[in-house]
């Protein structure tokens, strides 16, 4: 389980107080929605490591993730601009997730399995500034799936992509949050992204987040 506990945060020459609490469950997503400026991003931040928060817990299976370095905590973040590297190919794109000095042999066969995961066989040579919107994210979920770290983030990772893509890409990380046991936490302010996606939803409102 992951498991954020009385996590304060206050952003400096503001007066409101975030305190945020929630649970996640492995192979499920986890939504937080509200309005824009609500304090969804900083929550992802925090949890993240970006920022240090005042008080509180983030423990994932027990395990305390709060005292960790971002580098040194089991999460992936995925935005709604995908990070890529537009000179690179898709192929060295995705092996950028797998640890130093891999074998050759082994990130062919790991870049051929993600991308055979995530629908996109035959790509890993086409340069990544000439895919498509929807491509790119599934680039980036690849890419995701070698790192093999059980958290991923998404903050509005669906925003710049037309409907159908959406949708397709929106069924893809329920598949692999399922099928790999992700805890996925998503923010975003499309209702039909949370009602299709998530098992669990939040509202965040003045700083609380509140079970819906």
């Amino acid at each position: 389980m992951l498991h954020v506990e009385d996590l304060r945060f206050i952003h400096p020459g503001q007066p409101l107080e975030y305190c945020f609490n929630f649970t996640g469950q492995a192979g499920e997503v986890t939504a937080i929605s509200g309005a824009s400026g609500s304090g969804k991003s900083t929550l992802l931040d925090l949890i993240a490591g970006f920022l240090e928060p005042r008080s509180g817990q983030i423990k994932l299976d027990g395990a305390d993730l709060a005292s960790l370095p971002p580098e040194r905590r089991p999460i992936s973040l995925l935005l709604q601009s995908e990070s890529l590297f537009e000179h690179l190919s898709a192929g060295r794109n995705i092996a950028l997730g797998l640890p130093p000095r891999t074998a050759k042999e082994i990130i062919r066969q790991k870049v051929d399995q993600a991308l055979g995961e995530v629908g996109l066989s035959g790509v890993e040579h086409q340069i990544a500034a000439t895919l498509s919107g929807g491509q790119k994210q599934r680039v980036a979920l690849a890419r995701t799936l070698l790192r093999d770290r059980p958290v991923l983030l998404l903050d509005e990772p669906f925003s710049a992509l037309d409907d159908e893509t959406r949708g397709t890409i929106r069924d893809l990380v329920g598949v692999l949050t399922r099928s790999h046991g992700w805890y996925t936490i998503l923010v975003s302010h499309h209702a039909d992204d949370v009602e299709q996606l998530a098992q669990r939803r939040y509202r965040l409102d003045e700083g609380r987040l509140e079970l819906y």
